[in-house]
């Protein structure tokens, strides 16, 4: 079964269809979801959804985009919830300079406290990183990532990077982006990475695939990463599927039912 290792079902876009479209998710394929908290909001969602739903996992964190208003009461409640049942990783969490806001002081003040955070609770991190790949590396060996473990989301840096984060026993979130004309950097990582340290996601409701490219986005189109995937690997799709959720198994510490 494809395991989805990043979506945010909490997101506004979902809320006219979400117990149908989660509903159908076996039925394509679909084995495992994590959603991933970006605020304190969404969250606080993620605690309450994994009770709802048997096949979804969470992780707790800030987005860096969201940094902009936290507090050390945050990390405290992200402690909290970081214990409870079914929350299996920290994140997304890390550093994005595509806009300027917030400051890049405050994103790595309070990157650097969600790292320490995961070492302190024993989770992976999820580790979002726009336009700031030094700053993110240089944060990321200073926190120790190395024992924490985890994985870059949304991957969008050179194969050189990736070797860097791989050294130190990460994994390379790959999404639909590996599916556009322009996705050449992705491509070549995905041919480089090897195929125990890739696991499929979405992002959703963001980054569709092709043919689905500028549609909201959601876990039923991994088929068209996987597939992506195998071709860029010269692979069967089924090995692509079978191996990520071997991989995504391992990353968030999940044992099979």
């Amino acid at each position: 079964m494809i395991f989805e290792t990043h979506a945010h079902y909490d997101d506004r876009k979902f809320d006219a269809d979400r117990e149908e479209l989660l509903a159908s998710m076996k039925d394509h394929g679909i084995g495992t979801i994590v959603n991933v908290g970006s605020n304190m909001e969404t969250s606080a969602w993620t605690v309450e959804a994994v009770k709802k739903y048997p096949m979804i996992y969470g992780a707790v964190g800030v987005h860096p985009s969201d940094t902009g208003d936290m507090t050390y009461k945050d990390i405290e409640t992200l402690k909290f919830y970081s214990q409870q049942e079914k929350i299996v990783a920290i994140g997304e969490i890390g550093l994005d300079y595509y806009w300027d806001e917030p400051e890049r002081d405050i994103q790595k003040k309070w990157f650097e406290a969600q790292m320490n955070l995961a070492a302190e609770v024993k989770l992976p991190m999820i580790i979002h990183s726009r336009d700031a790949a030094k700053d993110t590396w240089d944060m990321m060996k200073e926190a120790g990532a190395q024992d924490i473990g985890g994985v870059v989301h949304c991957y969008s840096y050179s194969k050189e990077m990736a070797r860097d984060f791989l050294n130190i026993g990460f994994y390379i979130g790959v999404g639909g982006v590996v599916t556009f004309k322009n996705g050449r950097t992705l491509k070549e990582t995905v041919v480089y990475a090897p195929m125990d340290r890739i696991v499929l996601e979405t992002d959703s409701p963001y980054l569709s695939p092709e043919p689905n490219r500028g549609k909201r986005n959601s876990s039923l189109n991994l088929i068209y990463v996987a597939q992506m995937i195998a071709q860029l690997k010269g692979i069967s799709t089924e090995e692509v599927i079978k191996v990520t959720e071997e991989n995504a198994r391992k990353l968030y510490r999940i044992r099979e039912v």
